[in-house]
Protein backbone atom coordinates (compact mmCIF):
# COMPACT_ATOMS: atom_id res chain seq x y z
CA UNK A 1 0.00 0.00 0.00
CA UNK A 2 3.11 2.56 0.94
CA UNK A 3 4.56 1.58 -2.54
CA UNK A 4 1.18 2.58 -4.52
CA UNK A 5 0.53 5.63 -2.49
CA UNK A 6 4.57 6.61 -3.23
CA UNK A 7 4.50 5.59 -6.69
CA UNK A 8 0.93 7.64 -6.79
CA UNK A 9 2.56 10.44 -5.35
CA UNK A 10 5.36 10.61 -7.55
CA UNK A 11 3.49 10.63 -10.43
CA UNK A 12 1.48 13.27 -9.16
CA UNK A 13 4.52 15.82 -8.45
CA UNK A 14 5.96 14.91 -12.31
CA UNK A 15 2.59 15.80 -13.83
CA UNK A 16 2.08 18.68 -11.65
CA UNK A 17 5.64 19.97 -12.40
CA UNK A 18 5.18 19.78 -16.43
CA UNK A 19 1.95 21.32 -16.06
CA UNK A 20 3.15 24.49 -14.18
CA UNK A 21 5.56 24.81 -16.94
CA UNK A 22 3.33 24.36 -19.42
CA UNK A 23 1.24 26.97 -18.14
CA UNK A 24 4.25 29.30 -17.24
CA UNK A 25 4.95 29.65 -21.70
CA UNK A 26 3.53 30.91 -24.44
CA UNK A 27 1.52 33.84 -22.67
CA UNK A 28 2.39 36.93 -21.86
CA UNK A 29 1.36 39.72 -19.57
CA UNK A 30 0.32 43.35 -20.74
CA UNK A 31 0.25 45.74 -17.87
CA UNK A 32 -3.03 48.16 -18.37
CA UNK A 33 -4.30 50.80 -16.15
CA UNK A 34 -6.85 47.75 -14.57
CA UNK A 35 -3.41 46.04 -14.05
CA UNK A 36 -2.00 43.21 -15.28
CA UNK A 37 -3.12 41.05 -17.71
CA UNK A 38 -2.05 37.72 -19.15
CA UNK A 39 -2.69 36.95 -22.49
CA UNK A 40 -1.65 34.53 -25.48
CA UNK A 41 -1.47 35.90 -29.16
CA UNK A 42 -1.39 33.14 -31.85
CA UNK A 43 -1.50 33.55 -35.49
CA UNK A 44 -2.49 35.10 -38.30
CA UNK A 45 -6.03 36.54 -39.91
CA UNK A 46 -8.86 38.21 -38.87
CA UNK A 47 -8.50 39.16 -35.13
CA UNK A 48 -10.62 36.55 -32.66
CA UNK A 49 -10.82 37.39 -28.93
CA UNK A 50 -11.50 33.59 -26.97
CA UNK A 51 -12.51 34.45 -23.50
CA UNK A 52 -12.22 31.64 -21.84
CA UNK A 53 -14.96 29.50 -19.35
CA UNK A 54 -14.86 29.24 -15.96
CA UNK A 55 -11.38 26.46 -14.65
CA UNK A 56 -9.53 28.41 -17.69
CA UNK A 57 -7.03 30.48 -18.86
CA UNK A 58 -4.91 31.57 -22.19
CA UNK A 59 -4.78 28.10 -22.56
CA UNK A 60 -8.18 27.19 -22.82
CA UNK A 61 -9.01 30.37 -24.99
CA UNK A 62 -6.39 28.83 -27.63
CA UNK A 63 -7.80 25.54 -27.48
CA UNK A 64 -11.19 26.59 -27.26
CA UNK A 65 -10.51 29.11 -30.28
CA UNK A 66 -9.30 26.10 -32.37
CA UNK A 67 -12.40 23.61 -31.30
CA UNK A 68 -14.82 26.50 -32.19
CA UNK A 69 -13.61 28.40 -35.26
CA UNK A 70 -10.53 26.60 -36.44
CA UNK A 71 -7.85 28.13 -38.38
CA UNK A 72 -7.27 31.53 -40.52
CA UNK A 73 -7.58 34.06 -37.19
CA UNK A 74 -5.10 35.55 -35.13
CA UNK A 75 -6.28 34.24 -31.71
CA UNK A 76 -6.04 36.55 -28.53
CA UNK A 77 -6.30 34.81 -25.29
CA UNK A 78 -6.78 36.38 -22.47
CA UNK A 79 -7.17 34.81 -18.40
CA UNK A 80 -9.38 36.34 -17.04
CA UNK A 81 -9.24 38.05 -13.45
CA UNK A 82 -8.35 35.40 -11.10
CA UNK A 83 -6.86 33.21 -13.73
CA UNK A 84 -3.25 32.05 -13.71
CA UNK A 85 -0.61 35.29 -14.19
CA UNK A 86 -4.14 37.35 -13.94
CA UNK A 87 -4.56 38.66 -10.69
CA UNK A 88 -8.07 39.88 -9.02
CA UNK A 89 -8.70 43.63 -9.40
CA UNK A 90 -10.58 45.58 -6.28
CA UNK A 91 -13.46 45.39 -9.05
CA UNK A 92 -13.69 42.08 -10.58
CA UNK A 93 -17.15 42.17 -11.79
CA UNK A 94 -17.77 40.83 -15.74
CA UNK A 95 -18.15 45.75 -16.62
CA UNK A 96 -14.24 45.76 -15.68
CA UNK A 97 -13.50 42.05 -17.14
CA UNK A 98 -15.13 43.99 -20.57
CA UNK A 99 -13.61 46.83 -20.06
CA UNK A 100 -9.91 44.80 -19.16
CA UNK A 101 -11.02 43.42 -22.70
CA UNK A 102 -11.36 46.51 -24.54
CA UNK A 103 -8.29 47.80 -23.17
CA UNK A 104 -6.20 44.67 -24.17
CA UNK A 105 -7.47 45.49 -27.49
CA UNK A 106 -6.32 48.61 -27.50
CA UNK A 107 -2.94 47.58 -25.94
CA UNK A 108 -2.11 45.82 -29.14
CA UNK A 109 -3.68 48.04 -32.06
CA UNK A 110 -6.51 45.48 -32.63
CA UNK A 111 -9.22 48.39 -33.31
CA UNK A 112 -12.39 45.64 -34.00
CA UNK A 113 -12.27 41.94 -33.46
CA UNK A 114 -14.92 38.40 -33.58
CA UNK A 115 -15.57 38.08 -29.49
CA UNK A 116 -16.23 34.45 -28.42
CA UNK A 117 -17.53 34.27 -24.87
CA UNK A 118 -17.81 30.37 -23.55
CA UNK A 119 -19.65 29.71 -20.48
CA UNK A 120 -18.61 32.11 -17.96
CA UNK A 121 -16.58 33.74 -20.21
CA UNK A 122 -20.02 35.05 -21.85
CA UNK A 123 -20.66 37.86 -18.58
CA UNK A 124 -17.56 39.99 -20.05
CA UNK A 125 -18.05 39.36 -23.70
CA UNK A 126 -21.88 40.96 -23.43
CA UNK A 127 -20.06 43.58 -21.40
CA UNK A 128 -17.47 44.32 -23.56
CA UNK A 129 -20.03 44.40 -26.92
CA UNK A 130 -22.11 46.52 -24.44
CA UNK A 131 -19.77 48.88 -23.39
CA UNK A 132 -17.17 49.49 -26.22
CA UNK A 133 -19.46 48.42 -29.47
CA UNK A 134 -16.66 49.82 -31.67
CA UNK A 135 -14.79 46.50 -30.47
CA UNK A 136 -16.62 43.52 -31.51
CA UNK A 137 -17.28 42.86 -35.08
CA UNK A 138 -19.05 39.83 -34.12
CA UNK A 139 -20.37 38.11 -30.91
CA UNK A 140 -20.41 34.47 -30.64
CA UNK A 141 -21.85 33.08 -27.13
CA UNK A 142 -21.35 29.23 -26.37
CA UNK A 143 -23.10 27.57 -23.27
CA UNK A 144 -23.65 31.25 -22.07
CA UNK A 145 -23.66 31.52 -18.09
CA UNK A 146 -25.64 34.58 -18.47
CA UNK A 147 -28.82 35.95 -16.88
CA UNK A 148 -32.28 34.44 -17.22
CA UNK A 149 -35.53 35.45 -15.82
CA UNK A 150 -37.27 32.05 -15.66
CA UNK A 151 -34.47 29.14 -15.05
CA UNK A 152 -31.37 30.51 -13.80
CA UNK A 153 -27.56 28.63 -14.65
CA UNK A 154 -27.38 26.01 -12.05
CA UNK A 155 -25.08 22.82 -11.03
CA UNK A 156 -26.28 19.43 -10.42
CA UNK A 157 -25.21 18.97 -6.35
CA UNK A 158 -25.36 15.00 -6.49
CA UNK A 159 -22.67 13.51 -4.26
CA UNK A 160 -20.28 13.25 -7.10
CA UNK A 161 -20.32 16.62 -7.85
CA UNK A 162 -20.15 17.50 -3.95
CA UNK A 163 -16.47 15.82 -4.23
CA UNK A 164 -15.89 17.83 -6.87
CA UNK A 165 -17.22 21.02 -5.25
CA UNK A 166 -14.95 19.56 -2.64
CA UNK A 167 -11.69 19.54 -4.73
CA UNK A 168 -12.69 22.89 -6.54
CA UNK A 169 -13.11 24.44 -2.92
CA UNK A 170 -9.86 23.57 -1.55
CA UNK A 171 -7.84 24.27 -4.86
CA UNK A 172 -6.89 20.83 -4.48
CA UNK A 173 -4.90 20.10 -7.68
CA UNK A 174 -3.68 16.41 -5.87
CA UNK A 175 -7.63 16.18 -5.96
CA UNK A 176 -8.52 16.72 -9.22
CA UNK A 177 -5.81 15.14 -10.36
CA UNK A 178 -6.68 11.97 -8.50
CA UNK A 179 -10.30 11.91 -9.78
CA UNK A 180 -9.42 12.44 -13.32
CA UNK A 181 -7.10 9.80 -13.08
CA UNK A 182 -9.06 6.81 -11.00
CA UNK A 183 -12.76 8.75 -11.98
CA UNK A 184 -12.81 10.70 -15.01
CA UNK A 185 -16.85 10.52 -14.72
CA UNK A 186 -16.95 12.59 -11.62
CA UNK A 187 -15.10 15.42 -13.05
CA UNK A 188 -17.02 14.75 -16.62
CA UNK A 189 -20.59 15.41 -15.02
CA UNK A 190 -19.15 18.41 -12.82
CA UNK A 191 -17.72 19.92 -16.09
CA UNK A 192 -21.61 19.87 -17.34
CA UNK A 193 -21.76 16.64 -19.81
CA UNK A 194 -23.22 13.45 -18.91
CA UNK A 195 -20.84 10.70 -18.92
CA UNK A 196 -22.85 7.99 -20.77
CA UNK A 197 -22.75 10.27 -23.48
CA UNK A 198 -18.82 10.44 -23.50
CA UNK A 199 -18.51 6.73 -22.92
CA UNK A 200 -20.51 6.59 -26.61
CA UNK A 201 -18.70 9.15 -28.80
CA UNK A 202 -16.24 8.59 -31.01
CA UNK A 203 -12.28 8.68 -29.62
CA UNK A 204 -11.29 11.49 -31.10
CA UNK A 205 -14.64 13.61 -28.96
CA UNK A 206 -13.73 11.35 -25.43
CA UNK A 207 -10.20 12.92 -26.24
CA UNK A 208 -11.41 16.37 -26.57
CA UNK A 209 -13.56 16.11 -23.58
CA UNK A 210 -10.83 14.50 -21.34
CA UNK A 211 -8.49 17.38 -22.69
CA UNK A 212 -10.64 19.78 -21.41
CA UNK A 213 -10.78 18.23 -18.06
CA UNK A 214 -7.15 18.02 -17.94
CA UNK A 215 -6.76 21.86 -18.88
CA UNK A 216 -8.50 22.63 -15.51
CA UNK A 217 -5.07 21.78 -14.00
CA UNK A 218 -2.87 23.06 -12.12
CA UNK A 219 -6.47 23.82 -9.89
CA UNK A 220 -4.52 26.04 -7.52
CA UNK A 221 -3.45 28.85 -10.67
CA UNK A 222 -7.42 29.02 -11.67
CA UNK A 223 -8.96 28.95 -7.95
CA UNK A 224 -8.93 32.62 -7.50
CA UNK A 225 -10.85 33.08 -10.93
CA UNK A 226 -13.26 29.86 -10.44
CA UNK A 227 -14.25 31.33 -7.10
CA UNK A 228 -15.13 34.48 -8.76
CA UNK A 229 -17.05 33.04 -11.67
CA UNK A 230 -19.06 30.71 -8.98
CA UNK A 231 -20.52 33.83 -7.03
CA UNK A 232 -22.13 35.45 -9.81
CA UNK A 233 -24.12 38.44 -9.62
CA UNK A 234 -26.66 37.86 -12.25
CA UNK A 235 -29.01 41.07 -13.52
CA UNK A 236 -31.13 41.61 -16.90
CA UNK A 237 -28.74 43.74 -18.81
CA UNK A 238 -29.98 45.85 -21.68
CA UNK A 239 -28.90 43.34 -24.57
CA UNK A 240 -31.37 45.27 -26.98
CA UNK A 241 -28.75 47.77 -27.28
CA UNK A 242 -26.14 45.07 -29.23
CA UNK A 243 -25.77 45.89 -32.59
CA UNK A 244 -23.01 43.52 -33.85
CA UNK A 245 -24.23 39.89 -35.39
CA UNK A 246 -24.75 37.50 -33.11
CA UNK A 247 -24.35 33.85 -32.35
CA UNK A 248 -25.59 31.77 -29.40
CA UNK A 249 -25.29 28.28 -29.42
CA UNK A 250 -26.48 25.68 -26.46
CA UNK A 251 -28.16 22.47 -26.01
CA UNK A 252 -31.14 20.99 -24.04
CA UNK A 253 -29.24 18.38 -21.98
CA UNK A 254 -27.02 20.58 -20.30
CA UNK A 255 -26.08 19.83 -17.13
CA UNK A 256 -25.63 23.97 -16.27
CA UNK A 257 -28.84 24.72 -17.65
CA UNK A 258 -27.62 27.16 -19.86
CA UNK A 259 -30.38 26.71 -22.40
CA UNK A 260 -32.80 29.09 -21.22
CA UNK A 261 -29.88 31.97 -20.86
CA UNK A 262 -29.31 31.31 -24.34
CA UNK A 263 -32.68 31.78 -25.50
CA UNK A 264 -33.85 34.77 -23.33
CA UNK A 265 -30.36 36.42 -24.92
CA UNK A 266 -31.43 35.39 -28.06
CA UNK A 267 -35.15 36.97 -28.09
CA UNK A 268 -33.26 40.24 -26.60
CA UNK A 269 -30.11 40.58 -29.22
CA UNK A 270 -31.70 42.29 -32.50
CA UNK A 271 -31.18 39.62 -35.53
CA UNK A 272 -29.62 36.93 -33.23
CA UNK A 273 -29.38 33.34 -34.68
CA UNK A 274 -29.98 30.80 -32.29
CA UNK A 275 -28.52 26.94 -32.40
CA UNK A 276 -29.65 24.80 -30.29
CA UNK A 277 -28.52 20.42 -30.06
CA UNK A 278 -31.17 18.06 -28.67
CA UNK A 279 -27.41 16.75 -27.17
CA UNK A 280 -23.99 17.21 -26.42
CA UNK A 281 -23.83 18.79 -22.37
CA UNK A 282 -21.89 21.81 -21.61
CA UNK A 283 -19.27 20.94 -24.01
CA UNK A 284 -21.50 20.09 -26.76
CA UNK A 285 -20.19 16.87 -27.28
CA UNK A 286 -20.36 14.75 -30.63
CA UNK A 287 -20.92 18.47 -32.54
CA UNK A 288 -17.78 19.67 -32.42
CA UNK A 289 -17.29 19.74 -36.73
CA UNK A 290 -20.62 20.80 -36.65
CA UNK A 291 -20.60 24.00 -34.54
CA UNK A 292 -17.25 24.70 -36.29
CA UNK A 293 -19.04 25.06 -39.76
CA UNK A 294 -21.80 26.84 -38.05
CA UNK A 295 -19.54 29.38 -36.84
CA UNK A 296 -17.38 29.94 -40.21
CA UNK A 297 -20.95 30.34 -41.96
CA UNK A 298 -22.08 32.80 -39.49
CA UNK A 299 -18.76 35.27 -39.73
CA UNK A 300 -19.23 34.71 -43.67
CA UNK A 301 -22.66 35.72 -43.49
CA UNK A 302 -21.57 38.84 -41.08
CA UNK A 303 -18.80 39.68 -43.50
CA UNK A 304 -16.56 38.91 -40.92
CA UNK A 305 -14.85 36.49 -43.10
CA UNK A 306 -14.42 35.87 -46.84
Amino acid sequence: MATTTSVAFFLYRNELGRLRDAVSQGSLVANLDIGPIEYADSGAGSPLLSIHGAGGGFDQGLALAADLAGGGFRVIAPSRFGYLRTPVPRDPSPAAQGDAHAALLSRLNVPKAVVVGVSAGARSAVELTLRHPDKVAALILVVPALYSPTSPVSIDVGRGNRFAFWAVNAGGDFAWWAAETIAPSILIRFLGVRPALVTAAPQAERDRVMSFVRSVEPLSLRFPGINIDSAPELHELPLEEITAPTMIISARDDLFNTLPAAEFAAGRIPGAKLVVYDTGGHLLVGHAQQVRKAVRVFLEGAGVIP
